[in-house]
């Protein structure tokens, strides 16, 4: 019974924590979180790790531990917020996988004590990223639901992440706020000019296609139906495609986007629109026609519908055999 209770002891709470977090998924699956729930977890987590890092020292261990505790469980919490949205604006054979991949690994992290407690409490500077990358996920999903585009919401999400640190920074270097904040604000500018250069590995959150499909442009009576895995070169030529997306963006927010059709990689065609507006539930209808194809058409192709910006919002797959 003693090795039940101690594996009870050590990792009860854990699963326990598990378990909430798989209903909080299932919770908002069907929808984003409200962005109050956000911005509120974003305050007291901010609140928390201001006052850690300012009193840290005078107050005593069972203090500590229990302040540790609830800025764990709020990074539980935020993260599992905010991955519905991230997982469903990735691509999972492009690179924004990786991103999504990373909050999966910080949410596991935080869900489980005893792996929070050996690797990332005896380690300053990994608490310092976890918390950097939960503040910058956070808000890049929270401001596209106030409205901001999701590349200025990019930008801005990783240079307030970084602000966010100032208190660390005053404590670890003892130097003045006016410093602190300056050094800060720097840093947090560069942290934005390198996310606008790989943006393209971050999903634009939150976008996602909410349905997609290719269809002839040309219908015939013998060909009402498109085997995607393997479109005929005469049949490609004669009746040409058309890509069918439905894009999901937030009310009151407009994000121009294109359809990118590529072969075996390269850019074959770009057709842009003006703006997805947002709001309706099942997504913003568009789409793009293509009937001239080169002379080699065979290989794999793609239509990936991107942001302007660049970030990928979901791509879809087709194959030219002879």
């Amino acid at each position: 019974m003693r090795p039940a209770l101690r594996w009870l002891r050590r990792w009860g709470i854990s699963f326990a924590s598990l378990g909430g977090g798989i209903v909080t998924l299932f919770v908002f699956r069907r929808g984003l979180p409200h962005v109050a729930w956000i911005i509120g977890y974003l305050l007291l987590l901010w609140l928390l790790f201001a006052l850690v890092t300012q009193v840290r020292q005078p107050v005593n261990r069972l203090v500590a531990t229990a302040v540790d505790y609830t800025v764990q469980t709020l990074y539980h919490g935020l993260l599992l917020f905010v991955l519905p949205s991230y997982y469903a604006a990735s691509t999972l054979t492009s690179i924004n996988v990786l991103f999504v991949i990373l909050l999966i690994v910080l949410v596991l992290l935080a869900t489980f004590d005893p792996w929070y407690a050996a690797l990332v409490q005896p380690r300053p500077w990994l608490g310092g990223a976890f918390f950097v990358i939960s503040i910058f996920a956070a808000l890049n999903v929270a401001l596209p639901l106030l409205g901001v585009r999701p590349y200025i919401a990019l930008l801005l999400s990783a240079w307030a992440a970084v602000v966010a640190v100032t208190p660390a920074v005053r404590r670890e270097l003892l130097s003045s706020w006016s410093s602190s904040v300056l050094a800060t604000n720097a840093t947090g500018i560069a942290a934005a000019a390198v996310v606008s250069v790989g943006c393209v590995a971050i999903p634009p959150a939150p976008l996602f296609v909410a349905h997609a499909n290719l269809a002839w442009t040309v219908v015939t009576s013998d060909a009402l139906w498109l085997d995607t895995r393997a479109i005929r070169t005469d049949d490609l030529r004669a009746r040409g495609l058309t890509a069918y997306t439905a894009i999901y963006a937030p009310a009151g927010l407009r994000q121009p986007v294109a359809h990118v059709w590529k072969q075996e990689g390269y850019v074959r065609d770009i057709v842009g629109f003006t703006a997805v507006a947002g709001g309706r539930r099942e997504g913003f209808r568009t789409w793009s026609r293509k009937t001239a194809f080169p002379l080699d058409p065979l290989g794999r192709w793609t239509v990936d519908v991107m942001t302007t910006s660049g970030q990928l919002i979901g791509r879809l797959r087709f194959r030219v055999v002879a």
